[in-house]
């Protein structure tokens, strides 16, 4: 990287320039965001005085908090069911011709009253407050009739009838709604930005709130400057490899790579030409060598490449992303108060999110680099304060993002570097749409990267309508099971013998590591959890019911090892990046081979060695022929016992189904 590019951050960033006000110079400090404020401190305008809706008792708004009228509003309408009581306060004067109001009526016994039963009498037996209200009221009933009579006089001079466009009850609510849509809702944080069904698993969202994606933008309207995407000089060592030799390099690494010219794979974090403060944190993080999808990967990132990643889990893509990020990020512009982030890492999930923030902290250090992280289930004031002052990476989910940009909580303008992990998991859990208008904000000519473990033909579309001539790299078989975890299927005859096996082995399991207990219903969850409490055993549990603290706190406590066994539905399957993780335990089988795979790629991450445990009973049928092609994609063995209930599926005898690697 060039000196005048990075000229800004060779020493601590200047510290008056972090120092803005909320909301840009100039402007006075206050939550410093417009479309943002805490509930309940939002002033309401009153509702329209003119009639009042059957929505609400009388006297109040309707629309939450009471608020605070002018005592002569509602002068010239009969209350209900309180007649002789309210008629003290109704006009006192004489109904006029065009006036339909009440005669004014005084209370029994009131002195007014037997003041006009005697035909006069002493002011001096009056009360002077009643005195001073009714020439009040009686006045603000006259200043009333004018304005109606105004409103009737200018009514009938443009030829318009009264009966007919006078605004009745309901129109008069829906008219105050329209004008404060906020009216009677407290502004708090929604909770859930993704969903989860009655088993505990992230699903496409139904009753949830809908998020109604960003209004189009017209890019050629608007004057992006220009920015450096081509960070790469190629090593020495690797202008000398033939076609050949590149060739046999990226079958020993299991690559497959197509697109126009791609770079020729790395072999060492010296090829990189990463800075000496960057490659420190890469030592500090104990990183020996570059992974293979990192090998391939690194290069097309930092020459300003877009980019397809398909990659086993557990396989480093996360770096292969962040480190180009890196670089890209500190040869742009400074932010500037207002301004919103230069890169985004777009995410389906809050697990995954924190995970991916954590490493963006991690190594963005080196250059004093933000992130912040906004998922839901965080703190939304939070999320937009830290925005408002400004991150030059927010990691994020797509649903969360849309509503901060729709509050002008941040901009998507300087965005310059978009990246979209774990896009097969959106599509599933329904965030195409999302997604889709993300992208459609930010600058055509940005560099987008996009990873996942698996890819099906609709993310290869969405790759298509939002990348520019990308370069696909595949590392190993798209699907595929891991091979540093060594899969063990265990066939029992019934379901409560998982249970007898469970319970004999755990210890064992715990003396090597961690262990990762999956169930598919979330009710079976608790009860697991429990029973081996009941046992003696120290756990954490997670599932979808669990509120945001409390899941931080329960991850947290595993990765420190303060808690040796986890229990879990799927929401823990994605984005768990956990090293002391030995062992994971299928209990249940997951919903589908996808699932599968990504439970087991718990362990064995970045090269390490696992153990997944699968218990299958004779009902499994169906499950079992898939994970037959699973274990022989990942040339594992296969049981007799296996194939026996495999083979008692119809689908999978079926010899159409059955073209699969490494079948004898």
């Amino acid at each position: 990287m060039s000196s005048e590019n990075t000229g800004r951050f060779t020493g601590s960033r200047n510290s008056s320039a972090m120092n803005w006000n909320k909301g840009g110079p100039g402007v006075k400090r206050g939550f410093g965001f417009g479309g943002f404020s805490l509930a309940g401190k939002k002033d309401e305008p009153s509702p329209p005085p003119k009639s009042q809706t059957n929505f609400a008792p009388p006297g109040s708004s309707g629309y939450g908090k009471s608020q605070q009228l002018p005592s002569f509003y509602k002068i010239g309408t009969k209350r209900a069911n309180f007649d002789e009581e309210n008629a003290y306060f109704e006009d006192d004067e004489e109904d006029s011709s065009n006036n339909v109001d009440l005669p004014y009526i005084p209370a029994e016994n009131s002195p007014t009253r037997l003041q006009m039963q005697t035909g006069g009498g002493s002011d001096s037996e009056d009360d002077p407050l009643d005195a001073f209200m009714a020439e009040v009221e009686s006045q603000a009933a006259k200043d009333m009739r004018k304005l109606e009579e105004k409103e009737k006089e200018k009514k009938s001079a443009k030829g318009i009838r009264d009966d007919i466009e006078e605004e009745d009850e309901q129109e008069a609510y829906f008219r105050y709604m329209a004008e404060n849509p906020t009216a009677g809702l407290t502004l708090e944080d929604e909770d859930e930005n993704i969903d989860y069904d009655s088993d505990g698993n992230p699903i496409a969202p139904t009753t949830k709130k809908i998020i109604l994606p960003l209004p189009p933008i017209d890019h050629s309207e608007i004057d992006y400057p220009p920015f450096e995407k081509n960070f790469y000089n190629e090593h020495e060592e690797l202008s000398c490899l033939t076609a050949t030799q590149v060739f046999d390099l990226r079958h020993k690494l299991n690559l497959r790579v197509s697109g126009a010219v791609p770079p020729k794979p790395c072999t060492s974090f010296a090829h990189f030409n990463f800075d000496e403060q960057l490659m420190h944190q890469i030592r500090k993080s104990e990183y020996t060598q570059p992974t293979p999808i990192q090998c391939q990967g690194l290069p097309i990132a930092l020459s300003g490449r877009d980019m397809i990643g398909i990659a086993k889990t557990g396989s480093g893509k996360t770096a292969a992303f962040i480190w180009p990020m890196l670089v890209h990020i500190m040869d742009q512009k400074e932010l500037e108060a207002g301004e919103g982030p230069i890169a985004i890492i777009v995410c389906p999930t809050r697990e995954l999110c924190q995970q991916i923030h954590a490493e963006c902290k991690r190594f963005g250090k080196a250059y004093s680099l933000r992130s912040v992280a906004v998922y839901g289930g965080g703190s939304m004031w939070e999320q937009a304060k830290a925005l408002q002052e400004g991150a030059e990476i927010v990691v994020c989910t797509p649903g969360r993002l849309i509503d901060h940009v729709k509050k002008k909580a941040t901009s998507l303008q300087r965005v310059s570097y978009m990246v979209f992990d774990e896009a097969d998991r959106m599509f599933d859990m329904g965030f195409e749409y999302q997604v889709r208008s993300v992208a459609s904000h930010v600058r055509p000519d940005r560099q987008t990267l996009l990873f996942s473990a698996t890819f099906r033909k609709k993310i290869e579309r969405l790759a298509r309508d939002i990348l520019v001539d990308p370069i696909r790299v595949v590392q190993g078989d798209i699907g595929e099971a891991n091979e540093d975890v060594t899969q063990i299927v265990e066939m029992l005859p019934t379901a409560a013998d998982k249970w007898d096996w469970l319970t004999r082995r755990l210890v064992e399991f715990t003396s090597s590591g961690s262990v990762l207990i999956f169930v598919t219903k979330k009710a079976n969850c608790d009860e697991l959890a429990a029973n081996l409490t009941q046992e003696g055993h120290s756990l954490g549990l997670l599932h979808g019911d669990m509120d945001q603290s409390e899941r931080n706190k329960v991850i947290s406590d595993f990765k420190k090892q303060n808690l040796p066994v986890l229990v879990a539905t799927d929401v823990a399957a994605r984005g768990l990046d956990i090293p002391s993780i030995r062992t994971v335990v299928n209990y249940d089988v997951a919903r589908d081979i996808d699932t599968h795979t990504h439970r087991i790629g718990r362990t064995g991450r970045a090269g390490e060695k696992g153990v997944a445990y699968t218990l299958l009973t004779n009902k499994d049928t169906t499950f079992a022929g898939d994970l037959v092609r699973n274990l022989e994609g990942a040339n594992q063995a296969v049981s007799k016992e296996l194939m026996d209930l495999a083979m008692q599926n119809p689908w999978f005898r079926s010899p159409d189904s059955r073209v699969v690697k490494g079948r004898s």
